[in-house]
């Protein structure tokens, strides 16, 4: 006959809560980010230019005309999150103090900025398998054509006239984790030194492969690739509240019997997007499958 007696075992705790796994975020490497308290930021381009004219020797010369347009970026989504704790659990937990609170808060408003500039995509120049000499339609993105896009990518921004963005700025890709992971073995299979690189140390978000930053983000809008001259998708940011933490004690609750007893941690994001329409053609919207 067995003996089985009733023990309370001693229990160790975490002293910290589990972090979270972010997402990665692109958007500060891949647009031109206009941190204002101003809702509007006004740019031009010009929209009809002049064309060279032929010199007649002794004759008056042409003068020509030009026009400009005016473009706005309008900072007007918004968006916000809160947690409230009771203060008896902020007390006897410590797992809800409000540094890992906010440290949350900023990740998941940092996601949606993420999401939301890579929502732009139909602003931006159509790229699809008939761009890398198939037939059109959606790109199934392999090891062997991998380098194909980016040759095509590069090509357009040529015959787009963009060489001098792209030599100030440079120029980036925005891929899926499963294309990134066959850059990676496009990378390793071929050429000699930067073969050699890539199998000893792998690849991370920002490495460079045939002139060109390459980038990954689980944000994209399903069936869309960023890529193009960085810097050229402009970003607004409200600064009054990007990044601000606030503390309020005793919030208000929404029913009508008086505040909560607690503490309520605030974050909030205010954005808008601008694609130049005189640039739109040094980005490209990848599409696909």
């Amino acid at each position: 006959m067995g003996v089985s007696n009733t023990v309370t075992y001693r229990t160790q705790f975490d002293d910290v809560l589990q972090e979270r796994l972010d997402q990665p975020t692109t958007f500060k490497e891949m647009t031109d980010v206009k941190i204002m308290n101003d809702r509007v930021f006004a740019t031009s381009y010009m929209s009809t230019e002049p064309s060279e004219q032929t010199v007649t020797r002794g004759n008056a010369i042409n003068i020509q005309t030009f026009a400009e347009t005016n473009e706005t970026l309008t900072i007007a989504t918004g968006r916000d999150l809160g947690f409230f704790v009771d203060f008896a659990d902020e007390a006897q937990s410590p797992w809800t103090d409000g540094v890992e609170l906010f440290d949350r808060i900023g990740s998941i408003l940092n996601e949606f900025i993420e999401a939301n500039v890579l929502a732009q995509h139909a602003s931006w120049t159509d790229f699809d398998n008939a761009s890398i000499g198939g037939s059109a339609g959606n790109i199934t993105v392999s090891a062997s054509n991998i380098d194909d896009i980016i040759r095509g990518v590069k090509r357009e921004v040529r015959e787009a006239n963009g060489q001098s963005l792209w030599n100030r700025n440079g120029l980036g890709f925005v891929w899926r984790a499963a294309d990134f992971e066959l850059l990676e073995a496009f990378a390793q299979a071929v050429g000699f030194l930067s073969a050699d690189k890539a199998l000893k140390e792998g690849t991370v978000g920002g490495f460079r492969h045939l002139g060109v930053d390459h980038y990954w983000s689980n944000g994209h809008t399903a069936g869309h690739v960023l890529a193009g001259v960085k810097g050229i998708q402009m970003l607004g940011i409200l600064k009054k509240t990007f990044g601000r933490a606030h503390t309020v004690e005793f919030p208000s609750s929404s029913a009508e019997d008086g505040p909560l007893s607690g503490t309520l941690y605030y974050g909030r994001v205010d954005i808008g997007n601008l694609i130049p329409t005189a640039h739109a053609g040094l980005l490209f919207d990848i599409a696909v499958t």
